[in-house]
């Protein structure tokens, strides 16, 4: 002779818990079904009955039925497993972000992931997991320079004046010189008659225009004496404050083209590295304008300087 079935009764929070947990599309569907099976009790069910309607076994109602009983609603959860302990725990956290701030072993320049599981006594690969959850690089170096530029301020608000309200009719333009980025080896020399001769080919390519330039401190930008300038009454440089040579567009560019497509290439021929910069501006900005190469660099294969000017 089987068993009587508990008799369940439920109050009126229970109920509206057990309606929740059974129609939650979040629901986890063990428990969903397990509200259900209490729910269907509380309305008088035997528990064959319920087995057949939820189309799952005697026992498994029968189980359920008895837990919710002697536990209420908590009864219905899991019972917790034993499971693999936990190996690293948060305070081996706490270490490995402290062992960042100490010196490296002898030897080394600075850490890397095998020389913190060595001095940690922990895996290679917990390691490299632990820091991505804090989000740092190793290899990444995150830098900024102060400007002690007493006129910092008005020389920041007019080279941004610039760029956010140029003069009618003006045009402003970027320029810097990237010795670095070459072919082969040449003179790293910067001369004021190379600055010259480049912005010869700017005055040039604009006639008639009124010229606002954005340079850097380099003295050859700035010599005591510019008969240059002089000559030139339509053209007005711009130089960016003392550290602040970030203000300066095509500085950021220079940054932005060496991490992301120079670094680590070689090239033999000045005709590849221009194929692999405008392949770079191809795909990171398809609307820029297509750069402007001189003259000047498509006959030398070893240019003593290389002036870049973005136009704005």
């Amino acid at each position: 002779m089987s068993r009587k079935a508990v008799e369940i009764t439920l109050n009126d929070s229970e109920r509206q818990q057990l309606e929740r947990w059974s129609r939650g599309h979040r629901t986890p569907r063990s428990l969903a079904e397990r509200a259900r099976i209490v729910l269907l009790a509380a309305q008088g069910l035997r528990n064959d009955a319920i087995a057949e309607r939820l189309g799952c076994r005697r026992a498994r109602v029968c189980k359920w039925r008895r837990r919710f009983a002697e536990r209420r609603c908590a009864g219905l959860s899991d019972a917790p497993r034993p499971g693999q302990p936990v190996k690293y725990g948060a305070e081996l956290g706490k270490r490995l972000l402290a062992q960042l701030d100490s010196p490296p072993p002898r030897g080394y320049g600075a850490w890397n992931g095998r020389l913190l599981a060595q001095a940690l006594g922990v895996s290679a690969d917990w390691v490299w997991a632990t820091l991505r959850q804090h989000n740092i690089s190793l290899q990444r170096r995150r830098s900024w320079c102060i400007s002690t530029d007493p006129e910092f301020t008005r020389k920041a608000a007019d080279i941004v004046g610039l760029y956010l309200h140029p003069p009618q009719n003006a045009v402003v333009l970027s320029i810097d010189e990237k010795p670095h980025i070459q072919a082969l080896e040449h003179f790293h020399r910067r001369r004021r008659r190379d600055f010259l001769a480049f912005m010869n080919e700017v005055v040039a390519a604009y006639p008639q225009r009124e010229l606002h330039v954005i340079v850097d401190n380099l003295n050859t930008h700035k010599p005591r004496q510019d008969r240059w300038l002089r000559q030139h009454p339509h053209v007005h440089l711009h130089f960016t404050p003392t550290h602040a040579s970030w203000l300066n567009q095509v500085e950021v560019w220079f940054s932005l083209l060496a991490r992301q497509a120079l670094r680590g290439a070689s090239f033999t021929s000045v005709r590849q590295l221009r194929e692999a910069i405008d392949a770079f501006i191809a795909v990171y900005n398809p609307r820029a304008i297509p750069f402007e190469w001189t003259k000047r660099e498509v006959r030398s294969v070893e240019p003593k300087h290389k002036y870049v000017y973005l136009n704005n």
